[in-house]
């Protein structure tokens, strides 16, 4: 019973902290996220707000759950609805800062702290969500490391919500090729008895060999350049 509490805890914490990261980095003004640079661009094409925007298209990405083989869970559906409605309560919350520290000290905070609740209510595993399961599935299917995974999706939902008219600035670069080094870092330093229970058990131990077996690539290759 404890233990299904801190689970739950966790998930709820991590999807209100993820929204919150979202929001935060609206009010910043200085650039969404790669994802919410398509929802917002899909807001100015549909007259959604982004919450609600968000909900849609995590539906629909659930449709690239099937060839993965990703199973939903109750995270999952959690996920559409938490991180919509916080998002959406968060900016009628956040006033929007003028002062150009305050908005950098916001951005680089939404960044981490929205990495930190990735790893947090994955780490839960009551199932991801459909972003995120798009993410770990891939990085399972193909062996290859979660920072190369996620930082492949995020730059191209970036390019498609650019087109849309999504906002793009300084810290939609800082987020794109920030994330998925911070959510592989905090993978990291998670204890690995932690790690054997949640939903990062088999990503991390994919990941882990891939950096093994790059390292021996990497080795083998200069072993062969000092003897020729």
């Amino acid at each position: 019973m404890r233990r299904a509490a801190a689970r739950g805890t966790a998930l709820l914490v991590g999807l209100c902290g993820y929204g919150f990261s979202m929001a935060v980095m609206v009010r910043a003004g200085l650039g969404l996220d790669p994802w919410d640079v398509f929802h917002q661009g899909l807001t100015h094409h549909t007259g959604m707000t982004i919450g609600i925007a968000s909900a849609v298209v995590g539906v629909a990405v659930l449709l690239a759950w099937i060839p993965l083989r990703n199973r939903p869970g109750i995270g999952t559906i959690a996920n559409v609805i938490v991180i919509a409605v916080t998002v959406d309560a968060g900016l009628w919350l956040l006033p929007t800062p003028t002062s150009l520290p305050v908005r950098i000290t916001m951005m680089v905070s939404a960044v981490v702290l929205n990495a930190f609740s990735t790893v947090l209510y994955i780490g839960a595993a009551l199932g991801p969500g459909p972003r995120d399961g798009l993410m770990t599935g891939l990085v399972v299917r193909t062996g290859l490391s979660v920072r190369l995974v996620r930082t492949s999706i995020e730059a191209t939902v970036l390019a498609v919500g650019w087109l849309l008219g999504g906002t793009v600035g300084v810290g939609t670069v800082l987020y794109a090729f920030g994330i998925g080094p911070l959510v592989q870092l905090f993978v990291r330093i998670t204890p690995k008895r932690v790690l054997a229970v949640s939903g990062w058990a088999s990503v991390a131990e994919t990941s882990d060999l891939g950096v093994k077996s790059g390292a021996r690539r990497n080795k083998s290759r200069r072993n062969r350049e000092l003897v020729g």
